[in-house]
């Protein structure tokens, strides 16, 4: 299983689905997902993260976050 690091607080957030899970006997899902605003920015977060944001998040919102959330 492959995996990326949350953009605020940087835990290594483990990415479901692909070949590697095929053979699983226990899949794990995706950890996190990508968050996109209407200004083109971006962000790729766990659901720990993304659940410190408020209802209706906007970019200021994900760059307050602390990162001291692992």
């Amino acid at each position: 299983m492959s995996g990326d690091p949350c953009d605020v607080c940087e835990t290594e957030v483990s990415i479901g689905g692909g070949i590697a899970g095929i053979w699983s006997s226990d899949p794990d899902g995706t950890g996190g997902m990508t968050l996109e605003f209407d200004d083109g920015s971006e962000f790729f977060l766990c659901f720990d993260c993304i659940e410190a944001l408020p209802e209706e998040p906007a970019p200021a919102d994900v760059a307050a976050l602390d990162g001291d959330r692992s």
